[in-house]
C-alpha cells in the first residue's frame, strides 16, 4: 500500500514538470492605445490612387507660369540702340543769312537751307537727330525758259555766294548741294541740281549754258 501511493506520488510530479515545461516564455503586451492615431502607412503593394496634392503659389514658390520673380507680366526686352529715320531739320538762322545774300542779288529770288540726316528714336521716346548734310534751294523767277545761259551765269553766282558763308554755318560731314528751280509760272520750272562735291571736281571754268546743261535734270 505504501508502495503504491510512492508510485502514485512519483508520476503526479513528473506530469506536473511535463505541463509546465511546454509553455513558450511570455511575450510582452503591445503599449496601451492612446487617444492620438497613429499616422496611416501605404503598403507598397497597393493600387490606390491618392489625389494630388495642390500646389499653393506663395512668395517662396512662384507660379507655373510666372517668372523667377514672381510676377505674372514682365516688360519687353528694351534696345539699347535706336531706330533710324531719314529726317530733315530747318536751318533758321542760315535760312535767313543766306536769304538777304540771294536777294541782292535777285530781289524775287528766294533761298533756304537745310539740314539731312537721320533720327535716333530711342526705346524710350527720345530722338536724337544726326546730322548728315547740309542742302540749299534757290527759287528763282524767269521770263525765258530756255535762257539757258543766264541760268549758268545765276547758278555760279549762287554757289559762290554759298562758298563764301562761314564754315561753321554749314553743318554736316558730308557735302550737300544746291538745288535751282528756275520758275517761269506754277506749272513750268526747270531744275537744276548742283552737289557740291561734283561741282568742285567736275565744273572748274565753266559757265553760262555749259555749267547748266552739266547739272540739268531732264523732266
Amino acid at each position: 500500500m505504501r508502495m503504491i501511493f510512492r508510485t502514485l506520488l512519483l508520476w503526479t510530479l513528473i506530469l506536473g514538470a511535463c505541463s509546465t515545461g511546454g509553455f513558450s516564455p511570455e511575450v510582452s503586451s503591445p503599449a496601451p492605445p492612446t487617444d492620438t492615431p497613429s499616422p496611416s502607412v501605404i503598403p507598397v503593394s497597393t493600387t490606390q490612387v491618392l489625389p494630388l496634392t495642390k500646389l499653393i503659389a506663395t512668395l517662396a514658390t512662384p507660379h507655373i507660369d510666372q517668372p523667377p520673380d514672381g510676377n505674372v507680366t514682365t516688360a519687353p526686352p528694351t534696345f539699347e540702340g535706336c531706330a533710324y529715320m531719314w529726317a530733315y531739320k530747318d536751318l533758321p538762322e542760315l535760312s535767313g543769312q543766306l536769304q538777304e545774300e540771294i536777294q541782292a542779288l535777285d530781289p524775287g529770288a528766294t533761298a533756304w537751307a537745310t539740314a539731312f540726316g537721320e533720327d535716333c528714336i530711342h526705346s524710350d521716346g527720345r530722338v536724337d537727330f544726326l546730322v548728315r548734310e547740309t542742302d540749299f534751294y534757290v527759287h528763282r523767277l524767269v521770263t525765258d525758259p530756255t535762257d539757258f545761259e543766264s541760268f549758268g551765269n545765276w547758278i555760279l553766282q549762287v554757289i559762290q555766294t554759298i562758298e563764301a558763308l562761314p564754315d561753321e554755318a554749314i553743318v554736316g560731314p558730308i557735302p550737300g548741294f544746291v538745288e535751282f528751280w528756275f520758275i517761269e509760272n506754277e506749272a513750268e520750272h526747270l531744275v537744276a541740281r548742283v552737289p557740291f562735291e561734283q561741282y568742285r571736281e567736275e565744273a572748274g571754268g565753266k559757265t553760262g549754258e555749259e555749267l547748266f546743261r552739266m547739272f540739268y535734270v531732264e523732266p
